[in-house]
């Protein structure tokens, strides 16, 4: 089995994200996508929504898809969950052949600040997702996506709202 791992804070999911899916549906030799949406991104230390609140809205956002799954473990787990734990449960969980981990190519700068990151990127292959004109090495699968909307954009939009 083939699955597509695509994690985030999704703070709040928008379409950008599903764009990202559907690239990755049509690109990639997958059986299954998995959306995690984390408790709390490792590299953060808050989120604007509730991480139920996330949850709901990611689930909202992905219904429309057969062959994708909106899993809550991280959630579950109610701390920060390093990727490599979450790529080990899979494992554990599903018969895998190959796991694709989908990012930003906003996450370059700091991928090798991941934990366990040479373990990591020997279970998985990256996939990464344009964004901001960011340049991606020729080492990494692409996806690309033409959007210009980020979730940090629409929180600044809602803080204004909020005022």
């Amino acid at each position: 089995m083939n699955i597509a791992l695509f994690g985030g804070s999704f703070d709040p999911p928008h379409i950008g994200h599903k764009m990202i899916v559907k690239q990755a549906l049509l690109q990639l030799d997958i059986d299954q996508l998995i959306v995690m949406p984390t408790f709390l991104n490792p590299f953060k230390s808050k989120s604007h929504f509730s991480s139920k609140q996330r949850l709901l809205l990611t689930k909202e956002l992905f219904d429309e898809f057969d062959n994708v799954i909106v899993s809550n473990y991280e959630i579950q787990e109610a701390k920060k969950v390093p990727t490599i734990q979450t790529v080990s449960m899979l494992y554990k969980k599903y018969n895998i052949s190959k796991i694709y981990l989908i990012i930003g190519a906003d996450n370059l700068a700091k991928l090798h600040l991941w934990d366990s990151f040479d373990k990591l990127s020997k279970l998985v292959e990256f996939v990464v997702a344009t964004r901001d004109n960011i340049s991606i090495s020729n080492n990494f699968k692409t996806l690309n996506i033409q959007c210009n909307i980020s979730s940090s954009e629409i929180r600044e939009s809602l803080d204004i709202i909020e005022k």
